[in-house]
């Protein structure tokens, strides 16, 4: 018989996971909420230096943590963080103009740690 461990099963339904920045919020997709495993609440670190973010899932409890997934009726699975001042730290760093442009960087699973990296020098202007 085969030996299958080390193996794990690859979900379809994830998709990619990304971070869509816009005049009116940052929304993590549902590929980003499932590969970090639906954390109730999570930290939000910044590179200014290498303009790359990173989001770490975690609990209650986390100094500087955000609360992040939280199910709902509608079966929306998505998070989105309208907090004006991290829009502004964004536009900042980046030199974006929010009011007429949309980006979106799509992320990089940190192994298993329930962390994604999101470089935002590979930021894709939406149109």
């Amino acid at each position: 018989m085969f030996d299958f461990s080390g193996f794990k099963e690859f979900d379809f339904d994830e998709g990619v996971p990304y971070v869509s920045v816009t005049k009116n919020g940052i929304t993590f997709n549902k590929g980003v909420v499932l590969k970090l495993g639906r954390p109730p609440r999570a930290v939000l670190l910044i590179n200014s230096e290498s303009k790359q973010v990173v989001i770490r899932g975690c609990g209650d409890g986390t100094p500087k943590s955000n609360a992040f997934f939280k199910a709902n009726e509608r079966g929306i699975v998505s998070v989105r963080w309208n907090s004006k001042d991290l829009l502004s730290t964004i536009k900042t760093l980046m030199n974006w103009n929010l009011d007429t442009d949309s980006y979106r960087i799509e992320g990089q699973l940190l192994s298993d740690d329930g962390a994604m990296l999101f470089d935002f020098n590979q930021a894709e202007k939406l149109s």
